[in-house]
């Protein structure tokens, strides 16, 4: 068999790292695919492509094919070293690789250095039952604003992006439907599986959401806790009181206690944000503020003389 230099059918150095690897790798793909280049030899180049980035894209194979040596050319027949014998436990060139059967499978300079792709086999560079992959797609990332509402009972949202394509160099535009979950948080993620960048013959990558909850009217959002202000007149405040308070559930009944001081915190324990996976529920906390009627009546008035006349309490000493 042909000795076959992956780092010259990428057109990097052996040095290159895995980053120049991939951009090398990308480049080649969509110039050569045969969806994009219609020479006559633009599939086999593809091939080669494809197959070196098999390699040298996965550091554990490239190590491994980095133990031949620099000083093997390419086209150069090699024979491998005495003792390295593979043996094929499946009929060869029976299944295609994972580039899918329009590609064919890999050469069979490959397949004597990292197995077959068509079931269990042995080889002095790896362990049993191992297969060829193909390149996967990049993973991607994107954001997505809802409602507190919408985090706290969950919901079904439609979002509109472009994912850009390595292969046409063009974006494609997606129209997708986006489960939200009960009780997720701000900057909390949602993973969508598949809908990352294609790969020319591999599965592409994942899209990674993160969640972004718009600002409320009534509450404010901290953690998974919330905060909503409790407005009350001068005599509940004073005199205790039972009053309603809005939640994200409904309304519920508190009890202010008599002596209360504008700035309490008073909390409601799980009425935050919903438990999710580990985390628990958050609380609601209610911040008293005191609120006196404007403009007085006569009668409101004449009470609040009367109290100023007979009160002992100063709130400066």
């Amino acid at each position: 068999m042909q000795y076959k230099d992956y780092y010259q059918i990428l057109g990097v150095p052996r040095t290159a790292s895995q980053d120049e690897i991939r951009k090398a790798y990308r480049r080649l793909a969509r110039q050569y695919h045969p969806d994009v280049n219609k020479s006559p030899d633009a599939e086999a180049k593809f091939k080669d492509i494809a197959e070196a980035y098999e390699v040298l894209g996965d550091p554990e194979k490239r190590k491994k094919y980095d133990t031949l040596g620099a000083h093997w050319q390419a086209g150069q027949e090699f024979t491998p070293p005495p003792g390295w014998e593979y043996v094929f436990t499946g009929p060869r060139g029976q299944r295609t690789s994972d580039f899918g059967p329009e590609f064919g499978r890999f050469s069979d300079f490959f397949e004597f250095l990292f197995g077959s792709a068509f079931g269990p086999e042995e080889s002095p560079f790896t362990s049993r039952r191992r297969s060829t992959r193909a390149p996967r797609g990049e993973d991607l990332s994107s954001d997505i604003t809802i409602s507190l509402e919408e985090a706290y009972h969950g919901a079904h949202k439609t979002i509109s992006l472009d994912i850009p394509d390595p292969l046409s160099n063009r974006s494609i535009h997606r129209t997708l439907d986006v489960k939200i979950p009960r009780g997720i948080g701000d900057e909390g993620r949602i993973r969508l599986r598949g809908q990352g960048q294609p790969a020319p013959g591999g599965s592409p990558g994942d899209l990674y959401l993160t969640v972004h909850i718009a600002p409320h009217p009534t509450f404010r959002l901290n953690g998974r806790d919330l905060e909503t202000d409790l407005l009350l007149s001068p005599w509940e405040a004073a005199l205790g009181a039972k009053v309603p308070l809005r939640t994200l559930e409904g309304t519920a009944s508190i009890t202010i206690p008599p002596g209360t001081s504008s700035g309490t915190r008073m909390r409601l324990r799980g009425k935050g944000l919903p438990a999710m996976g580990s985390e628990p529920a958050g609380d609601l906390y209610a911040l008293v503020k005191i609120v006196v009627p404007h403009p007085l009546t006569a009668d409101e008035h004449r009470l609040f003389n009367e109290l100023a006349r007979t009160s002992r309490f100063n709130p400066r000493t």
